[in-house]
């Protein structure tokens, strides 16, 4: 850790720092496990040149997650968007899985998307690893997710050259039809929004917690798509899940469709040789 990141941390959290050591597994940020003087850790991430705003919506959908009382998220303690930007977070110290965890999890993302949102989108935007996430409220689903979803990433990716004229008119293609395809209408849940396997903590006592969000409000078969596309997620989550909240019919044909706007953002933050799923998960919608 530097020491102009050293001082910011200190002056903020008003205690001096015993020592930092560095984590690996990110792809965006830097992150520490740091120790205080007075003996009490926490866990610190940090970006040369973050996008504006970044760990102050990170910061915000945390708390979002949190009001819910579903799932623990590990509690805000400082933060920064002016250099050097960190975010200094709740150390979560890990566990072994408790019995039933799966279980557990499956039953509590239920109550997190049972819990609802006010609306499909946010009152702020965001953003989806380092790309910006447009959270513009809509009266319904299907427009939400092509006009804040879809579509931007779609022409991200078109002008980034990675998307051909020929997928790019089978988004065009789907457009069309999307308020046929995106199921029976239900209430904006209250989504993760990133949901894959390395965004699911264990515990101190073996219970699953959350990080990394990004928020809004949405139909909650997004959340269960993208934790099925990158798999880390046992069956029997997802039956607790439809126990508990019983998914709608046809749910199992819709998750190519909202496998799509993962599969776009990575595109977007990894390159092409994500295409290839964007085009296979695009016929699977037709």
């Amino acid at each position: 850790m530097n020491p102009e990141l050293r001082h910011a941390l200190g002056e903020r959290l008003g205690k001096p720092l015993r020592c930092a050591r560095g984590l690996g597994g990110g792809d965006i940020n830097d992150a520490y496990q740091v120790t205080l003087a007075d003996g009490s850790q926490l866990f610190v991430k940090t970006h040369q040149n973050p996008p504006l705003g970044m760990y102050e919506a990170e910061a915000r959908g945390l708390r979002w997650l949190a009001d819910a009382g579903a799932i623990r998220t590990p509690s805000v303690i400082a933060l920064s968007d002016a250099r050097p930007a960190f975010l200094a977070l709740e150390l979560i110290t890990p566990a072994k899985r408790a019995a039933g965890f799966d279980e557990t999890l499956g039953r509590s993302l239920a109550a997190l998307h049972a819990f609802g949102a006010p609306s499909f989108g946010l009152d702020h935007d965001n953003f989806i690893g380092r790309l910006a996430q447009s959270n513009e409220v809509a009266d319904d689903w299907a427009s939400f997710y092509w006009t804040s979803r879809l579509e931007p990433q779609l022409r991200l990716a078109v002008d980034g050259g990675s998307i051909d004229a020929a997928t790019r008119s089978g988004f065009e293609a789907l457009q069309r039809v999307l308020p046929d395809r995106v199921g029976a209408a239900e209430p904006p849940s209250r989504l993760h929004g990133d949901l894959w396997g390395g965004n699911l903590h264990v515990d101190d006592a073996g219970q699953p917690a959350l990080i990394d969000p990004a928020v809004y409000g949405g139909h909650r078969e997004i959340d269960l798509a993208m934790m099925r596309l990158f798999g880390g997620f046992g069956e029997r989550v997802f039956a607790a899940y439809s126990e508990a909240l019983p998914l709608s019919p046809g749910a199992e044909r819709r998750v190519a469709l909202y496998q799509l706007y993962p599969l776009l953002v990575h595109v977007n933050l990894f390159g092409g040789s994500y295409v290839g799923s964007v085009k296979r998960a695009l016929s699977g919608c037709a």
